[in-house]
């Protein structure tokens, strides 16, 4: 063939490497070569839960779990162990080596994971139910949703608000202007709520203490994290305003609960039973009040 004919068909033809003879030969001694690299398990591919106290100041290993605890050393005769907010919690008596708080904590593994999960999750649902103070947000009254809308025209009297229902919902009428700061949104929807609160609260307190034969002398209302209501044997009772969220039926069982401490002041089977005399169902109530529905107000 010519040279230039020859020229002209390799610009034209698809470049077509040739493998070497021992191409093959090539790849089977890198492949030999490389190293092996063994597989990995589910558990170092999936990043472990993390569970950290502010006061850590010890670490372990739970139920493919890394937990951060405070570890506390004290005048006691057992290893205790105590889940709340912050995170877990050891205590154990100061002759106690490490190595049996370690196998104690092991041993309480699955509890404390389960405890740590539960507190976990509750928080979250606590921030979730935080309120975001302004125009046209939403509170629960007595089990129902409210809308509180800012109507600067109008005072409303000392109350600073008024309530107005309609077949389809209830609004919240605020006499603060638009421009309000969430602080002052926030503290006259409470200081309304707690005077409904004291309405609710004295009339169920009547209704109750004749049926249950005691007599109660003073109300109070409480604000406390953790306690609906408390009993003093002088007929003196406290109930947290934050009460006034929840269905009547659940504010109910409150009531009855403390008037009948005037009664006996234990949670003895016959304390439940002067419960249950006037509030059948007070497991399910009691069981609702357990739940997170009321707002989270900070």
């Amino acid at each position: 063939m010519h040279p230039l004919l020859r020229f002209t068909l390799d610009l034209f033809e698809p470049n077509q490497a040739v493998a070497p003879e021992n191409a093959a030969h090539s790849a089977i001694e890198l492949i030999a070569k490389e190293p092996h690299k063994p597989a990995r398990r589910l558990e170092d591919v999936i990043a472990p839960a993390k569970f950290h106290h502010p006061r850590a100041n010890r670490e372990a290993r739970l139920c493919d779990a890394v937990v951060a605890y405070e570890f506390k050393r004290g005048k006691r005769r057992t290893i205790g162990f105590s889940v709340g907010p912050d995170g877990l919690v050891v205590r154990a008596p100061k002759w106690v080596p490490l190595y049996e708080v370690e196998a104690a904590l092991q041993e309480k593994s699955q509890w404390i994971i389960r405890k740590l999960g539960e507190t976990r999750e509750r928080h979250e649902r606590l921030v979730s139910n935080r309120i975001e103070w302004r125009d046209g947000t939403s509170i629960p009254f007595l089990g129902e949703p409210v809308t509180v809308v800012l109507d600067p025209r109008h005072a409303f009297g000392a109350a600073g608000a008024e309530l107005q229902t309609d077949r389809a919902s209830l609004t919240l009428l605020v006499g603060l202007s638009h421009t309000a700061t969430p602080e002052q949104i926030r503290d006259a929807v409470q200081a309304w709520l707690m005077r409904q609160a004291r309405r609710v609260f004295i009339e169920r307190l009547d209704h109750f203490a004749p049926q249950l034969q005691v007599q109660w002398h003073k109300l109070s209302l409480s604000n406390a994290g953790t306690r609906w209501g408390s009993a003093r044997i002088d007929g003196a009772i406290r109930l947290n305003w934050r009460l006034i969220h929840f269905r009547q039926p659940v504010i109910d069982y409150v009531v009855a609960h403390e008037l009948s401490h005037l009664r006996v002041m234990d949670h003895s089977p016959r304390f439940w039973d002067t419960v249950r005399s006037v509030v059948p169902d007070y497991a399910v109530l009691r069981g609702q009040l357990k739940d997170d529905s009321v707002p989270r107000w900070q």
